[in-house]
């Protein structure tokens, strides 16, 4: 008899083991894909836009400074960022490409 209730007494035990990680199971869930994939799906889009970068391209940089790409190789970029004023930056320091909006509103506020 007391083995029996020694059976039992172990199998609900192992339950309450398991059921102890399950928060730890779905909060690690909720993390990957509310924090992790997001950020791995950005990266590799930009990862993307850095390797697709061509010569005449309008960007920004990292430091926020507007350019155009003059030359370009496999760790750096020759920008133009006023005229006659060229810079070189490192390839990973681009952080976006210039679009349509952003270069008429840019070219609204000269006039």
């Amino acid at each position: 008899m007391i083995n029996i209730a020694y059976a039992a007494g172990e199998s609900t035990s192992q339950l309450d083991g398991i059921m102890g990680f399950l928060p730890f199971i779905l909060v690690f869930a909720v993390f990957y894909f509310l924090l992790i994939r997001p950020q791995q799906k950005k990266a590799k889009e930009h990862q993307a836009m850095i390797n697709n970068l061509k010569k005449g391209m309008r960007i920004i940089t990292s430091g926020g400074i507007y350019g155009t790409i003059q030359s370009i190789d496999d760790t750096t970029i020759g920008l133009e960022v006023a005229e006659k004023v060229k810079i070189k930056i490192s390839r990973g320091n681009v952080a976006a490409l210039v679009t349509d909006t952003v270069a008429a509103v840019k070219q609204d506020t000269k006039k």
